[in-house]
């Protein structure tokens, strides 16, 4: 059975002036799937984010939302998105009942159907028992919890959340990851976050943006055999041959750091004795042979630590 598509980025840019805040762009969104999407401040996030839920005009590339182009037909394109941002659009003056059936009347959400949606969203977001109650008096989970429930009011294909955890406290958060992951069930999620272990807990995909470009796109399965030491890292002092290493038994994939320099992951057992010998009847001389355990913060370090270059703040 093919996996239904939601979203479709296709060579997405954005321009601040003459600065390319976003550059180039391309990725697919699957229902199911729950996207981790991370990045350092002025990476590019939150104006991909923007552009994705049409709240901001790409300068160039596509934008596809459940079939529909987001530029072409954007009134249906964005009827398929729910989007919660950093800060939830929350009325503090309203009850939650009242807030929410304000945004399924935003949402166009049929009378027929507005008590069934709103019931729904109440029930999957736990606020049974506190629709009578002020926005402005609830915990920030709880409002948080109220910002999700009004970006699924109208079961859309696709839920954008954007930092949904900030400022909870460790039980709001576990609460909103298990409601993420109930949601990734039935719909695509994007979850933007800078909190890491965030993504390990509830993500299936994860990619990670820097300078306004894709730099790591991995499904979750990928990320975690490379976090779990399946991978040694190999030097040498003349130029390795890639092919000639991936020739070796239980090699599963070759990245190149340099021409002298490479992550080999394997499976099963460790082939560094294998990957000696390789080197020695080659002649490219071995520096180093190592186990590459890494975390998820490791990778996201190297792949966007860089203090020569600065990236102006429009680019958040």
């Amino acid at each position: 059975m093919d996996t239904k598509i939601l979203i479709a980025v296709e060579k997405l840019c954005r321009y601040y002036g003459h600065h390319l805040a976003v550059d180039s762009i391309s990725f697919e969104l699957a229902q199911g799937e729950v996207l981790g999407f991370l990045g350092p401040n002025g990476a590019g996030k939150s104006t991909t984010m923007q552009m994705i839920t049409g709240n901001l005009a790409p300068s160039a590339g596509r934008v596809t939302i459940n079939g529909t182009d987001l530029l072409d037909q954007a009134r249906l394109a964005k009827a398929e998105i729910g989007y919660l941002p950093e800060q939830p659009p929350v009325y503090p003056d309203l009850t939650v009942g009242e807030y929410l059936a304000y945004c399924a009347r935003l949402h166009r959400v049929s009378k027929k159907h507005r008590g069934g949606a709103i019931s729904r969203a109440v029930r999957r977001c736990g606020l049974q028992g506190v629709e009578a109650r002020l926005i402005g008096n609830l915990s920030k989970g709880y409002q948080q919890r109220v910002g999700i429930a009004q970006a699924i009011l109208h079961n859309p294909a696709v839920v954008v959340l954007d930092e949904p955890t900030v400022g909870l406290d460790p039980n709001q958060i576990r609460d909103i990851r298990a409601l993420i992951g109930e949601l990734g069930e039935s719909h695509g999620i994007i979850l933007s976050t800078h909190i890491l272990p965030e993504v390990q807990a509830t993500c299936t995909r994860v990619q990670i943006i820097h300078r306004g470009r894709l730099v790591f796109a991995e499904s979750m399965q990928a990320l975690q055999q490379r976090l779990s030491g399946k991978a040694l890292l190999l030097e040498t002092m003349t130029a390795l041959d890639p092919a000639a290493l991936h020739q070796v038994a239980g090699v599963a994939a070759v990245e190149l750091v340099n021409s002298c320099r490479a992550r080999v992951l394997f499976d099963g057992d460790n082939p560094a004795a294998a990957l000696a010998a390789c080197v020695a009847s080659h002649g490219w001389g071995l520096v180093e042979l190592a186990l590459d355990r890494q975390s998820l913060e490791q990778v996201f370090v190297e792949l966007t630590c860089n203090e020569d270059e600065t990236t102006p703040a429009a680019a958040a």
